[in-house]
């Protein structure tokens, strides 16, 4: 069986950058977002995207960006993806990949069977897809804030595109996501904070250890 992908999203500094690489993240998130707690301005993205070796995937989440703002966070070459965390149709998803050539990944908010199914439409233009629990009505953020879905509803998932699972996963249940669902990437955020954008070195190592566990 192959080594389950992990990626800690929305890291801000350089002690918990290194934690996360220390404890085997496949992918590190970094957010540009300015209603998010965890946003990073440009420089210091893209200083930390810099200390992220090459192996190790270096994923920027955006929300609806335009092509001004696409440039910008892919002009300086360190960035090996972006992930959409919008309302972005399947074709703006397209233009944005063949725009940057880089590896899109689409973030689909789940709350219901459908929502899962929506997944297909993106086929073709995204390069994976990230089942999010959708956030409350009238949430300014769309993800990051430790709400969780029916991991049943993923239950024998087969895909056209390559997936992850994200959405109140820590430490405690993402063994049990990866056992109900099957997933082969994992994604945590605010699991591994003390605070709304304050990462937990401890934390980041524990839940590295409970998916290699797994």
């Amino acid at each position: 069986m192959s080594r389950l992908g992990i990626k800690i999203c929305g890291l801000s500094t350089t002690d918990t950058l290194h934690a996360a690489l220390k404890h085997g993240a496949s992918h590190v998130g970094l957010m540009h977002f300015p209603k998010s707690p965890r946003h990073l301005e440009l420089e210091a993205l893209h200083g930390l995207a810099t200390q992220i070796p090459a192996h190790v995937g270096r994923v920027v989440v955006m929300v609806d960006p335009d092509d001004t703002l696409v440039s910008a966070i892919t002009a300086p070459g360190v960035v090996s993806a972006l992930q959409l965390h919008g309302k972005e149709s399947p074709q703006r998803v397209a233009e944005i990949a063949a725009r940057t050539g880089l590896e899109i990944w689409k973030v689909i908010s789940v709350k219901r069977a459908d929502d899962i199914a929506s997944a297909a439409a993106y086929t073709g233009a995204a390069h994976r897809i990230l089942f999010d629990a959708k956030t409350p009505e009238g949430s300014a953020l769309p993800g990051g804030m430790g709400v969780r879905f029916d991991w049943g509803l993923l239950a024998g998932y087969h895909g056209a595109l390559p997936w992850a699972l994200s959405g109140g996963l820590d430490a405690a249940n993402v063994a049990a996501a990866i056992a109900q669902t099957g997933v082969p990437l994992v994604d945590v955020s605010s699991g591994v904070e003390s605070a709304p954008g304050i990462k937990d070195v401890d934390k980041i190592a524990a839940f590295c250890k409970a998916v290699n566990a797994s």
